[in-house]
C-alpha cells in the first residue's frame, strides 16, 4: 500500500476526532471534508494505517451503504461494532446503520 498524501492524512487525522460519540460519518464525507471528494478509499487506508494505540475514533468512520467495511486484521469487524454499540450506535438485523439516524451532519468543518 502506497503512503497517502500527508495533507488528507493530516486531514483525517484532524477531522475524525470531530465525530461525535454516539455518531458516525461516512469515509466518502470525510474525504469531501478533507477537500478531497474522491478521496473516500484513501480515507480507509489512512484509517487502516493508525496504530493500535491510537486515540483517533476510527470505529466512527463506515461505508456509505452504512456498513461496517471488511478489513485484513481478523476480527476488526466486530471491534468496530462493539465500540460503535458502547457508544450507543444500534444496529439494524442486516448489520447496517441507519444514516438518517447516525450521520454525522456539522453545521460547519473547522478548517
Amino acid at each position: 500500500m502506497a503512503d497517502q498524501p500527508e495533507p488528507l492524512k493530516s486531514a483525517v487525522c484532524r477531522l475524525v476526532p470531530l465525530i461525535p460519540a454516539g455518531c458516525v460519518a461516512t469515509y466518502g464525507q470525510i474525504a469531501a471534508y478533507a477537500g478531497s471528494p474522491r478521496a473516500a478509499r484513501q480515507v480507509g487506508m489512512v484509517l487502516a494505517g493508525l496504530p493500535e494505540t491510537t486515540l483517533i475514533p476510527w470505529q466512527r468512520v463506515i461505508n456509505a451503504k452504512g456498513a461496517i467495511s471488511p478489513r485484513g486484521k481478523p476480527g476488526a469487524v466486530e471491534i468496530q461494532r462493539i465500540l460503535l454499540e458502547e457508544e450507543g450506535v444500534k444496529f439494524l438485523s442486516d448489520g447496517s446503520i441507519d444514516l438518517r439516524q447516525y450521520l454525522w451532519q456539522p453545521e460547519s468543518i473547522p478548517q
